[in-house]
């Protein structure tokens, strides 16, 4: 990024992964509306294994939104690393938590939004400490990161974690339990972002006029990211239909981060070029994401009342309120130490001359 053309990547790849946000966080409220909307009318819920949401116009509106958003995202990754692009899917986490409490009547307290600050600052620590990968510019390139074995064994234990989850946990823990049905998505999107990568250089070199369309890579490539995304909105709506938006949102924005993170870290052997202060930044920004999240999650019930303050700042509060009130009753405070000295003299001295008499 030291040159012109790495300087206008770099804004052109994070204008597209804000719009990505804006429209993803958008894309969950609609979805949500229009599975809500079957519920009333009694039509058999996507939790319960029901399609009826196909007929819904809200639901496709919702997903032709998460469409332009992962579109917008494709087009980052072809422009900025995913370690950059990533992090940024906090904002749809704001997106959707704002949205939801004005739309959705779901409530956000001031935990709440406190946890969204925290997941905004703690991607903005992420973004300044991003790792840089390994320049992956051809098809040629790309196979042979494919091949590395490191990665082999990650994307192996993704895929018999997502069938264990899938066909082990869902039919036991999956209507009680937010994690399965997330895990399953967060993983498989982990490696459907690999496979958006691989699809972006696919498209740059078919674009600089190579016979792209002759190489097999690609088009497994293509095929491989048609399945993940058709997993991850499966296994994405039974979360929502079961489970409140402001919970499910976030939950998977930090699981597929992590898992981002973890593949992007053995595909582009990322974090073998970082120094000592960006490791810690990112550590660090990836943390305060969690406890943004945590807060988010954890205290979404609770209502803030003065009542939970602690004891002494409750103390202070009533210090605080009982001084106001004892100055209404004086016009000026400038003269309340000298009345009150005055006013006892005069009281002293009529006592002197009533006894003096």
């Amino acid at each position: 990024m030291g040159g012109a053309g790495g300087r206008s990547g770099f804004y052109v790849g994070l204008g597209l992964a804000l719009a990505s946000s804006a429209f993803i966080g958008g894309s969950f409220i609609l979805k949500k509306k229009g599975l809500l909307r079957l519920c009333r009318r009694g039509r058999a819920r996507a939790g319960q294994g029901g399609h009826a949401y196909l007929q819904e116009w809200l639901w496709w509106a919702g997903l032709l939104c998460m469409g332009v958003g992962e579109a917008a995202n494709f087009a980052a990754y072809a422009f900025a690393p995913a370690t950059l692009v990533t992090p940024l899917g906090a904002l749809s986490v704001l997106v959707s938590a704002v949205l939801s409490s004005t739309f959705l009547h779901e409530q956000l307290n001031v935990h709440g939004k406190i946890g969204c600050i925290l997941s905004i600052l703690g991607s903005t620590v992420m973004v300044i400490h991003a790792p840089q990968e390994e320049e992956v510019s051809s098809l040629e390139s790309m196979a042979e990161k494919l091949k590395d074995p490191g990665f082999i064994v990650f994307a192996v234990c993704v895929l018999v974690s997502s069938l264990l989850l899938i066909f082990v946990a869902g039919p036991r823990y999956g209507q009680s339990n937010v994690l399965v049905y997330v895990l399953v998505c967060s993983a498989i999107g982990s490696l459907s972002v690999s496979c958006v990568k691989g699809l972006g250089i696919a498209l740059k070199e078919l674009f600089s006029g190579k016979p792209v369309l002759k190489e097999p890579l690609g088009w497994v490539l293509l095929v491989c990211l048609v399945i993940c995304i058709s997993i991850q909105i499966n296994y994405l709506n039974k979360a929502l239909d079961i489970f409140n938006t402001s919970v499910v949102t976030p939950i998977y924005y930090v699981l597929f981060t992590t898992a981002v993170m973890m593949c992007s870290a053995i595909l582009f052997k990322e974090w073998q070029h970082m120094v000592l202060d960006n490791i810690i930044g990112t550590i660090s920004g990836f943390l305060t994401i969690v406890s943004g999240i945590f807060l988010l999650h954890a205290f979404r019930d609770m209502p803030f009342t003065p009542d939970l303050l602690p004891l002494f700042l409750q103390q202070g509060r009533t210090d605080l309120h009982a001084s106001w009130r004892s100055a209404d009753r004086h016009q000026s405070c400038q003269h309340q130490p000298l009345l009150p000295s005055e006013d006892k003299g005069s009281h002293s001295t009529e006592e002197e001359e009533a006894e003096s008499v």
